[in-house]
């Protein structure tokens, strides 16, 4: 009897093991995540030079960009411990800046001072981020009516979409890997998201015509050298 129980307790219960096992691919997806998420951030470098060398937008959209920093903002105080405290997902125009910068400020208020537990924090503050994040990958929709439009990818830069696309699947198994809904459905949308602009790209490429800026219409530039004085 004793021999049977020891030679029981020598080896690992299999739900050990696998909870091992999956804690540990979680891990490798989420520092592959991290770094799609550094390529994702990047992924606007080579539009921003372009802007800087031509001295204007064009059709360039902010959507995207302003997007970006708020959900970046809104990640960050997710993983907090003082929101999220088993997480470990800390991630990575001026007056949009400061409108955001003041809603955070509201937000952080609001859950620190209303919110006592760990639970209702991460309940609010994970609402949120679904939210931005949601917006954060539906940003590019407008650009991506403009595609169809002009039957033109010109203005909607691949390496964007590329790393939308990765980045929002990567973040998908991971959190498909230990259930996180918040992090399970605005990623599920990005990487969807992505798939249909990598689509449009695949589509519309040999119809672009490269070397033509296009008309700008008024009604398409958000922003413009003709509305600066």
């Amino acid at each position: 009897m004793s021999d049977k129980l020891s030679q029981k307790n020598s080896y690992p219960s299999s739900s050990n093991s696998k909870m091992v096992g999956t804690d540990g691919i979680r891990t490798i997806v989420g520092v592959i995540g991290n770094v799609i998420s550094l390529f994702l951030f990047l992924s606007p470098v080579p539009t921003l030079f372009k802007i800087c060398k031509s001295k204007s937008v064009q059709e360039f959209k902010p959507y995207p960009y302003v997007a970006t920093v708020l959900n970046c903002a809104m990640w960050i105080f997710y993983g907090l411990p003082v929101v999220h405290p088993d997480s470990i997902l800390v991630k990575k125009i001026l007056i949009a800046l400061l409108v955001e910068v003041i809603f955070m400020a509201i937000v952080v208020f609001i859950t620190m001072t209303f919110l006592h537990t760990t639970k209702a924090r991460s309940t609010l503050v994970g609402l949120l981020c679904i939210v931005f994040n949601i917006i954060m990958y539906t940003s590019p929709l407008t650009v991506m009516r403009s595609v169809i439009k002009t039957k033109s990818v010109k203005f909607m830069p691949f390496y964007l979409s590329l790393a939308n696309f990765c980045n929002g699947l990567v973040w998908l198994i991971y959190a498909l890997l230990k259930f996180d809904p918040y992090i399970t459905i605005p990623n599920g949308l990005g990487a969807l998201s992505g798939a249909i602009q990598l689509i449009l790209y695949a589509t519309y490429y040999k119809t672009t015509n490269w070397d033509d800026d296009g008309p700008l219409e008024s009604s398409e530039v958000q922003l413009s050298n003709r509305n600066i004085p």
